[in-house]
């Protein structure tokens, strides 16, 4: 690593706007309702501050990989952050909902390119040996943002106004800032690459449809006209763009990273992680208010043990990667995963609090050893000239699963308890019913993940043809 990077300084601008970023991808969804009242507009219409967030993320991050081509390191970071700040700024003004939707939206495209930008600075200016601490820092941020964001919402609802989930994060914006204007260096060079309208029209219409998609599918239903349709031109342009980037000499995205073994695996378990985690952050919270009658911001309290532990645990198990591989790491990881679906699958109308805590803890420790670590081996497994590329092509996946997830669990969550509305035991048991048959998937889903870990490798071990192993040709390719 260049010793003239202060990495503790470039780490820290980085990450406390990547954050703020993931505390607002959450923090606003405890006060829908309260905002649906305020600016007179249905539950239809104030879902789309959640879904547009969504929404905007999987358009533009797979963006960022030509982008990290284009424009510096600096250039990159200044624009995610006042990008960030400016839609910061204009949500906490908004006089009426269409501003307040465009301030999400454009808080959402500094985060799109805040997070393939910490991870790419990630494994630039840290060696192989060094890169599960550094991504197990991230790993924090990455679930802790998400997690604290209900709690810490609901404390300001119950003490301020609205405006304030809002104004609360814009000191910590101006110091990653400050922060980054002093210490964030250009860590590539930029290359003349042109930029193919039409893989961009292809990537929005496929990954924005996809989103899109699925984010309404669990008020329309999955055969509403509407949802059907914008699913079908999502996967047409996903095709169309797969056909398009095969073809082309400088591709927009290099699908090339899906011939590594361990890239492929990676993305596949990152998919899964975030599918459950964020569908868990939802179904949990409805369980415990629709069945337990338990408020918002006590709801925030039972959760914030198992996302604190997390926070303390995360630099810990990233050495651990470091030290002892993958698999030694991540398969106990997706074991405590597995364990905490298999206590939430018996949750029922009178389970204890304590219980939920407990098993929210096992939880969060079990994704913090899969989450960081996981797309710490993903990408580790792919040649640097590859690096964009592989970090613009998971987190696409990531925010398109955590879409998928929240909409799919959402809309099983909602049949189920449908079933059971007018049977006896009323709402709670009905809400008990829908959140039991949701973790039952979960635990499915984590279970394929434990199988999955143990074909987890450290890249060099991994052949992958000619009798080389995937590190004898990943050198190979950098060397031409």
């Amino acid at each position: 690593m260049n010793q003239r990077i202060q990495s503790g300084p470039v780490m820290a601008a980085l990450l406390v706007a990547g954050f703020v970023g993931l505390f607002s991808e959450t923090a606003l969804n405890i006060a829908l309702g309260d905002l649906g009242h305020i600016f007179e507009v249905n539950a239809t219409v104030i879902q789309w501050l959640a879904t547009a967030y969504f929404l905007t993320l999987g358009i533009l991050v797979p963006v960022t990989g030509i982008l990290m081509q284009k424009l510096t390191t600096r250039q990159m970071f200044i624009t995610a952050v006042v990008l960030m700040l400016g839609g910061t700024v204009l949500a906490a003004l908004a006089p009426v909902f269409p501003v307040l939707l465009a301030g999400r939206v454009i808080q959402a495209a500094g985060l799109a390119i805040n997070l393939p930008l910490t991870q790419n600075v990630i494994f630039t200016i840290f060696p192989p040996a060094k890169r599960g601490a550094a991504m197990g820092i991230m790993g924090l941020v990455m679930l802790a943002g998400p997690a604290l964001g209900p709690t810490i919402a609901g404390l300001i609802l119950d003490t301020l106004s609205w405006n304030w989930i809002f104004w609360v994060t814009v000191p910590f914006l101006l110091f990653s800032l400050v922060f980054g204007l002093k210490y964030v260096p250009n860590l590539h060079e930029v290359r003349e690459v042109r930029v193919d309208a039409l893989s961009i029209v292809l990537s929005t219409l496929g990954f924005g449809g996809l989103v899109y998609g699925v984010s309404i599918a669990g008020e329309k239903g999955w055969g509403g006209a509407g949802v059907v349709l914008a699913l079908i031109l999502g996967i047409l342009g996903l095709l169309l763009f797969t056909v398009r980037q095969l073809k082309m000499k400088t591709p927009m995205l290099n699908l090339k990273a899906f011939q590594y073994p361990m890239f492929v695996v990676g993305v596949v378990m990152g998919f899964i992680t975030f599918f459950n985690m964020l569908s868990m952050l939802v179904i949990l919270p409805l369980y415990m208010q629709g069945t337990l009658l338990v408020a918002a911001f006590t709801t925030g309290l039972v959760l914030l043990p198992g996302s604190l532990l997390n926070c303390v645990l995360a630099p810990v198990i990233g050495r651990l990667f470091d030290k002892y591989g993958p698999k030694a790491v991540v398969t106990p990881g997706t074991l405590f995963v597995a364990a905490a679906y298999a206590i939430y699958a018996q949750f029922g109308a009178d389970t204890a609090l304590w219980l939920i805590v407990a098993a929210h803890i096992v939880m969060m420790i079990g994704v913090g050893a899969v989450l960081a670590n996981v797309q710490t081996n993903t990408l580790n497994s792919l040649p640097r000239a590859y690096y964009p590329d592989g970090i613009a092509l998971t987190q696409t996946v990531q925010q398109v699963a955590g879409a998928i997830g929240i909409a799919v669990m959402v809309s099983v969550f909602s049949a189920r308890s449908g079933e059971l509305s007018g049977a006896p035991g009323g709402i709670a048991e009905a809400t008990a019913a829908g959140s039991s048959r949701v973790f039952l998937i979960g635990l499915i889903l984590a279970a394929v993940n434990v199988g999955l870990s143990l074909l987890m490798k450290k890249p060099g071990e991994v052949r992958v043809k000619a009798g080389k192993t995937e590190s004898a040709v990943w050198k190979e390719e950098e060397a031409l």
